[in-house]
């Protein structure tokens, strides 16, 4: 911390100076592409885009959605939390013992219990 001959702190100076730089670049790029900027508007460009997939009328209290693709978002989630335990567990096992071992197990065998239901009941077939 820098003090002046007033007693003012002048430790935050550089951070205010990026701030301002970073600020005036922003505006700067923004301004650049409003002027040069190649206007064509087309019926194309003012088309609702989802994924490459051309839209369809929907009917009108929203259609039905298939719920596998919700099933298979909650399992990404659920066995991305999984390795979210496991990691860490496993950085560190030399250190645990045993009783971390069967708590793992334990929690490796109740997250794969829901698993094999779901497979069994087929919420992972798609034809």
């Amino acid at each position: 911390m820098v003090l002046t001959k007033g007693g003012e702190m002048n430790g935050y100076a550089p951070l205010v100076g990026m701030i301002i730089l970073g600020a005036i670049f922003v505006l700067a790029t923004i301004t650049v592409n409003v002027l040069l900027a190649v206007k064509r508007p087309n019926r194309a460009k003012h088309e609702i885009y989802e994924c490459g997939i051309e839209p369809t009328p929907q009917p009108a209290g929203g259609g039905k959605f298939p719920v596998k693709f919700f099933v298979v978002a909650m399992l990404y989630i659920v066995f991305d939390i999984d390795i979210m335990f496991l990691y860490p567990w496993a950085v560190d096992f030399n250190h645990l013992g045993v009783f971390a071992l069967v708590e793992m197990v334990l929690f490796v065998v109740m997250v794969f219990i829901p698993y094999l239901y779901i497979r069994r009941r087929g919420g992972l077939d798609w034809t």
